[in-house]
C-alpha cells in the first residue's frame, strides 16, 4: 500500500510519541468530552470526525510549507524542534494552571443540542486551531522523517495521516466512554481537573523530550 521509501525509519518511535500526545487530554479531547457530557455520544463522535479532518488539513499545510525548507536547511530543522518543544512546555503549564476553569466549562450544557453537521463543523475548527496539533506537526513530526531522503514532504504527509487516524480512534473512544458515564464525570469536577493536569504534564514531558532530541542530534 505504501512504498518502503515513504515510511520513515523511526516510525515506531513516532507512533509512541503520537499516542502519548493524543491520549493526553488537550483542547480536542476536552472539547469532545464536554460535548459527550452535554449532548451524548453521537454529538461527541461527530465532533471527533470534524476534528480529525481539521488536524489532517493542518498536517498537509505544514508538510507542503515546511517540507522543502526542512529538507534543505539543518539549522532550521533543529530550530523548529527547539521552539516547538518550548511552546509545548508552555502549553502544558497553561493547561495545569487553568485546569479548574476548564473543568467547570466542560460541564456546561447551555444552548440547544447541535446537529450532526454542526458538531462536525465545530470539531473541524477546533482541530484546525488546536495549538497542540499545530506544534506537533510543525516541530515534532520533522524529528521523525529521514532527512537524507528526497521525499521529506511525502513523509510528513504520511505521518500526518497516521496521526489523524489514531486521533480519530482515540478521541472517539474518549467521546463514547464520556457519553456513557456522563453523569459520573459531571458529578465530580476533581476528575476533570485531574485529566487536564495529567494532559498538561504529558505535554511538558514531550516538550522536554523534543528539546533533548534536537540537542543530542545536532
Amino acid at each position: 500500500m505504501f512504498s518502503s521509501d515513504l515510511i520513515p525509519s523511526r516510525l515506531w518511535e513516532y507512533l509512541i510519541a503520537t499516542i502519548l500526545i493524543i491520549l493526553a487530554p488537550g483542547p480536542s479531547v476536552l472539547f469532545t468530552i464536554a460535548r459527550a457530557i452535554a449532548w451524548g455520544r453521537r454529538a461527541a463522535v461527530a465532533t471527533v470526525l470534524g476534528n480529525a479532518t481539521g488536524m489532517f488539513l493542518v498536517s498537509v499545510l505544514v508538510a507542503v510549507g515546511l517540507g522543502p525548507v526542512l529538507q534543505s536547511s539543518k539549522p532550521f530543522y533543529y530550530a523548529v524542534q527547539l521552539l516547538g518543544g518550548l511552546y509545548l512546555i508552555y502549553l502544558g503549564y497553561a493547561a495545569i494552571a487553568a485546569s479548574k476553569i476548564d473543568a467547570q466549562s466542560m460541564t456546561s450544557t447551555e444552548g440547544l443540542k447541535p446537529s450532526i453537521i454542526t458538531s462536525i463543523k465545530n470539531g473541524f475548527w477546533v482541530g484546525v486551531l488546536n495549538p497542540k496539533s499545530i506544534v506537533f506537526f510543525a516541530a515534532i513530526l520533522p524529528a521523525f522523517v529521514d532527512q537524507e531522503k528526497n521525499n521529506v514532504t511525502s513523509q510528513l504527509l504520511f505521518l500526518g495521516l497516521v496521526f489523524a487516524i489514531i486521533a480519530f480512534i482515540s478521541d472517539s473512544t474518549y467521546g463514547i466512554l464520556a457519553g456513557t458515564v456522563r453523569q459520573w464525570l459531571a458529578s465530580d469536577l476533581g476528575r476533570l481537573v485531574f485529566m487536564r493536569r495529567f494532559g498538561g504534564s504529558v505535554m511538558i514531558g514531550l516538550g522536554l523530550f523534543t528539546i533533548a532530541s534536537a540537542i543530542l542530534t545536532a
